[in-house]
């Protein structure tokens, strides 16, 4: 076997009014870990979704162990030993793990699933490569972490010797990127190879044997991770030097409470309870932030406090009127806003333009419209055009549908919509999620602006790292219970990750 796995010569990928991949070339080794960084939009996942066989391209060539070929559909690439573990998972949650592996890969004897072959396999692939799960519990029921496990031993089971992991770190805690790591090494050990696309310059440098940089749709630079600094390549994804942190200006004193929180408690969509008896309260020219595991009440917890979940029990208040179960326009205006987890279900509107999503919720605003029905094309036009500007939203024309934006800048559309209507309360679920370090360096700013001009910041961030630089006060939540709130400064990082894995602080 040759050193080379794969090789990647002249990639060109277009979409309407978009070259996503200007004739890229790219290598990987087998034994080798690659990343791969740049801004959102630069090509990264499109490159990878060709390599996988959900796109073709329109030039170039891809060879695999030495030989030129065609990737026609995922299901050709699993055939030659590629899997892609994406950024959102592709589980079924109400089946179990071992189910979901099943699926499409069944093991038979006779017309019945062969469970005892398929146990053996897994046991096997858990003993070489650490991913501890058990076979038999849903899907729904696990961690972030756990389900990623599950992702990459199905790509395993499926003979995987190529594995592309799409964003793996955004939603762990450092505890489980430790573990994640820890497999990525056993897989090079084993002689595999894998390409690790990430935001997160320091991880690059430290799970990688080499990086390679896109930029608008061209590769920039491969370098040796040994060596190569963060600022090298912070300068190599945006062209410019790149500031890495931002620091608050200390709070004087308690401000006024801008939202109130008051005994709050909630169901998830199963009618479990999810959310119990949380209080809590931000003031003005404050961010806290809500650390905790995914799947431990947060989600439900926002979406009580932004109208979009139904209380059990508790009460809401913004400044000195309370909104309980309000809808989310009506909290809009009342200055509460909601940057959401999921942009495609909560945040925009695919089919509609980046005009339109400009101004959902504010639509029949006298600004943007005439009477209910019609509207005022050139102003709508107009301020659609400035915010893309300031916001620096990369789009092919304000009219194209919004599925045709990378994540990122749908993203900053959204950051764009609600951060322009000046509000009192910025409620805000992954902000930089999918962002570039240049999209994530503008957030920052754009927070800590709205914390300066008064407005007080209700912040949930798997990213510890930003949370803790972002925060002036850290509140964990374990198991639908707000179990510690600390003060920047108060805690390291691992404390608080042993924290939100065990709602306590303790070793042991």
């Amino acid at each position: 076997m040759s050193a080379e796995a794969i090789r990647m010569e002249g990639i060109v990928k277009r979409f309407p009014g978009v070259v996503a991949n200007a004739g890229i070339d790219f290598s990987l080794d087998w034994g080798e870990v690659h990343g791969l960084l740049g801004e959102n939009g630069a090509g990264k996942t499109v490159l990878m979704c060709i390599l996988y066989g959900l796109y073709q391209p329109d030039a170039g060539k891809i060879f695999i162990r030495g030989q030129e070929t065609r990737v026609r559909s995922p299901h050709v690439a699993i055939g030659l030993g590629i899997g892609m573990v994406h950024q959102h998972f592709m589980l079924v949650p109400r089946l179990t793990v071992l189910e979901n592996m099943a699926v499409g890969w069944e093991p038979k004897v006779g017309p019945l699933l062969d469970r005892r072959a398929m146990r053996r396999r897994i046991r096997a692939l858990v003993e070489d490569y650490g991913l501890e799960v058990d076979p038999d519990a849903r899907v729904e029921e696990l961690s972030v972490g756990e389900q990623q496990r599950v992702e990459i031993l199905k790509a395993l089971y499926r003979g995987a010797e190529v594995l592309i992991l799409d964003e793996p770190t955004a939603v762990l805690v450092e505890q489980e990127v430790e573990a994640l790591f820890s497999t990525v090494r056993a897989l090079k050990e084993q002689g595999k190879a894998v390409v690790f696309i990430t935001h997160k310059l320091h991880e690059a440098l430290e799970i990688c044997d080499r990086i390679t940089v896109l930029r608008k749709g061209k590769n920039v630079g491969t370098l040796e991770a040994k060596g190569a600094t963060e600022t090298q390549l912070a300068e190599l994804m945006v062209g410019r030097e790149v500031v890495f942190t931002v620091t608050p200006e200390p709070l004087e004193s308690e401000g006024r409470v801008l939202l109130s929180v008051e005994d709050l408690s909630a169901r998830d969509d199963r009618g479990v309870p999810a959310v119990r008896g949380v209080s809590l309260q931000v003031h003005d020219h404050e961010i806290l932030g809500i650390a905790g595991v995914q799947g431990n009440g947060q989600k439900e917890l926002l979406e009580a406090i932004c109208g979009l979940r139904r209380p059990t029990k508790g009460r809401v208040r913004v400044g000195e009127r309370e909104l309980t179960g309000e809808s989310p326009s009506r909290l809009a205006t009342q200055g509460l806003v909601h940057i959401p987890e999921d942009r495609h279900l909560r945040g925009l509107i695919l089919t509609f333009s980046v005009e339109e999503n400009a101004i959902l919720g504010q639509r029949r605003q006298p600004r943007f419209a005439v009477g209910p029905w019609a509207q005022k094309k050139r102003a709508i036009r107009a301020y659609a055009g400035e915010l893309v500007q300031r916001f620096s939203v990369s789009v092919p024309s304000l009219t194209a549908p919004v599925r045709t934006l990378s994540g990122g800048n749908q993203q900053r559309l959204i950051l764009a919509r609600e951060l322009s209507r000046a509000p009192q309360v910025i409620v805000a679920v992954q902000p930089t999620r999918g962002l570039d370090v240049g999209g994530m360096e503008f957030v920052w700013e754009q927070f800590l602006q709205a914390r300066r001009n008064g407005a007080g910041i209700l912040l949930v961030s798997m990213d510890l790292d930003e949370a803790m630089m972002l925060s002036d006060r850290i509140a964990v939540m374990y198991q639908g219970e707000i179990v510690a709130v600390l003060r920047r400064g108060e805690a390291t990082k691992r404390e608080l990750g042993l924290l939100m894995l065990r709602g306590t602080g303790e070793v042991g």
